[in-house]
């Protein structure tokens, strides 16, 4: 079966879900809590940079896709920020955990809003044809960033 690209990004999020959901339950300055940050950090950037690519930039193409994709983009901006926050923490001091929770709550927000409102634009604005090509190019730079990032 051919993936489409709403697809695809959603295998993504499910796999970022899965681990803030992980790392908001670690403690102190563990291999775990460094293990989970290490791999949501490149889950979130290769995600970022293939679904830029993949998604929002065709998606700015039509009028009705740029202020979410520039919106989006932003947020990706802001997730950014708080992982570069997280890294200059000390793990085991209490203000990382608080740092995380953050990080997981802006993530959600931003996969709920993706799922809830950019879903149902870009399956208005996208051809079957470009959905399921989209998906194939978003999974190779995806699966690139990945090893490449980490």
């Amino acid at each position: 079966m051919t993936l489409n690209i709403f697809e695809a990004l959603r295998e993504s999020h499910e796999r970022q879900r899965e681990l803030y959901r992980q790392l908001v339950e670690t403690s102190g300055d563990t291999p775990e809590r460094h293990e989970l940050f290490e791999q949501l950090k490149t889950e979130l950037l290769a995600h970022e940079l293939a679904e830029e690519r993949h998604f929002y930039i065709p998606l700015m193409e039509h009028d009705a896709g740029v202020d979410l994709s520039r919106h989006a983009i932003s947020e990706h901006h802001q997730l950014d920020e708080l992982v570069e926050s997280l890294e200059d923490a000390d793990p085991a001091t209490p203000a990382w955990l608080p740092l995380a929770k953050k990080l997981a709550e802006k993530v959600e927000h931003h996969l709920k809003e993706e799922e809830h409102k950019f879903f149902q634009m870009a399956g208005k604005l996208l051809t079957e044809k470009q959905k399921t090509q989209l998906a194939k190019d978003y999974i190779a730079t995806y699966e690139e960033a990945k090893t490449t990032t980490a």
